[in-house]
């Protein structure tokens, strides 16, 4: 039996995409492990969406080759292995295979060639239309957390984007599909499911959608009603894209209350001038509109987005648009990102006109303002009891575990190790910069 170590970069599609490889590998016979260098086969699933990714892949390759006293075989998976295909074996001395982002189902079926003494082995091809999105318990990332994808691919073509060329076209699958996943989900003991895609609320399933019976003003929303009729205690969805926020979506989450108070919304400026340059389809005053909505949600919606300083063209106007929107916003976390250009997109044949020292400077004075107005924000939870779904021991104290509130925030707190896997009640005593502590509540 041989063995197979899985390492994974970049977003929950990623994660996603490797939890079903694994499944894959194990129903044909392979033996996962977390030991790396106890492995016959070394996969890396790869992100492209910044630079330091992609140069991870390549030192990674090098410490495998290195370090390892057994020589593995090694494969590159994912977004890099999409975009760069069979030119992967000029840039990188040692790997035996490259499987790009829709061709993961045929897995076993590539490393199986490899094992029989084939080279150079590259499949970049499509889906296959019997692709199975079913994920066995042992492989998931969280025995508690599984994450359902309802559409791949993006449409939308940000100039700075390389999402398009390495995931392809936005395809949503079938409602009855991801339906049918959450209820057995459920009846596996999972606690939370995330619903994900590059744009999930831009979800079009086609006519006979199977939502008919759910209300709703956009499919997604009507999408949102049907997967919380399941039953299953929480439901996140990640990533929301701005143009397709719709105002139902804020509804539905008032009507069900197993559809959690969190949405993740990336501004990625806070200029109008650069958000034209980005081709993002948005304005501020239109993304203001979906704040304040959020903002008289009475769930107490949690919201947080994804910024990047030093486009090109941005100019010190622009950078001050996007500190004001930060204060107006009031995000409770921002993924900051000092941009950088990728080979591919439209925006790296613009001039890359933001020195790098002032890059640096506007994302330390954009952390600094977030930081401010997270600690502001953070403060509206102390003596409240939120609900936590525990799913680890806590890193830094013994006796204490950790897990995620239905606001997305992590929450530590002393408790039994056995209610890990369950929903506990934690009165919040103290706020951390990123997370929150507080007390196990007698209303358990």
């Amino acid at each position: 039996m041989k063995k197979v170590y899985l390492e994974t970069f970049g977003c929950q599609m990623n994660v996603s995409d490797s939890e079903r490889v694994a499944s894959t590998l194990s129903d044909k016979g392979f033996e996962m492990t977390v030991r790396e260098d106890d492995a016959d086969i070394v996969l890396i699933n790869t992100c492209s969406v910044r630079e330091r990714a992609e140069h991870k892949l390549y030192t990674r390759v090098g410490q495998i080759r290195k370090s390892f006293k057994k020589k593995p075989y090694v494969g590159v998976l994912g977004c890099v292995a999409q975009l760069e295909g069979e030119t992967l074996f000029e840039k990188i001395e040692g790997i035996e295979l490259v499987v790009g982002t829709r061709a993961v189902g045929r897995i076993s079926n590539v490393i199986a060639r490899v094992l029989n003494g084939e080279e150079g082995i590259v499949d970049l091809g499509d889906r296959e239309k019997d692709y199975d999105w079913t994920v066995s318990n042992p492989q998931r990332h969280s025995p508690y957390v599984a994450f359902v994808p309802i559409i791949e691919g993006c449409n939308k073509f940000c100039t700075y984007c390389i999402v398009p060329f390495s995931r392809g076209r936005e395809v949503s699958l079938p409602a009855s599909e991801i339906i049918r996943s959450v209820l057995e989900l459920r009846r596996n003991g999972i606690k939370e499911v995330h619903l994900i895609g590059q744009n999930v609320n831009s979800y079009r399933p086609g006519t006979e959608s199977g939502l008919e019976d759910f209300k709703g003003s956009t499919p997604f929303s009507r999408l949102l009603r049907a997967v919380s009729a399941t039953g299953i205690e929480r439901i996140k969805f990640n990533t929301s894209f701005p143009r397709d926020f719709h105002p139902d979506i804020v509804d539905a989450i008032n009507e069900h209350e197993n559809l959690c108070n969190w949405v993740h919304l990336p501004v990625q400026s806070g200029s109008d001038e650069v958000l034209r340059r980005m081709k993002r389809g948005h304005t501020i005053e239109s993304y203001k509109k979906k704040i304040d909505r959020l903002r008289e949600s009475g769930r107490d919606i949690s919201i947080t987005t994804d910024i990047i300083v030093g486009f090109p063209g941005e100019r010190e106007k622009d950078f001050r648009d996007t500190v004001d929107l930060v204060d107006y916003a009031g995000y409770d976390a921002a993924y900051i990102f000092k941009y950088s250009p990728r080979p591919g997109t439209p925006a790296f044949d613009m001039e890359d006109d933001v020195p790098a020292a002032e890059k640096t400077r506007r994302f330390l004075e954009l952390e600094s303002a977030q930081r401010r107005s997270q600690s502001t924000r953070l403060r509206r939870y102390l003596g409240k009891t939120v609900e936590v779904l525990v799913e680890k021991q806590g890193v830094k104290f013994e006796g204490q575990v950790s897990g995620h509130s239905t606001c997305h925030k992590v929450v530590n707190f002393h408790g039994p190790e056995n209610l890990i896997g369950s929903i506990a009640k934690v009165q919040v005593s103290e706020i951390k910069s990123n997370s929150l502590f507080g007390q196990l509540s007698m209303q358990n």
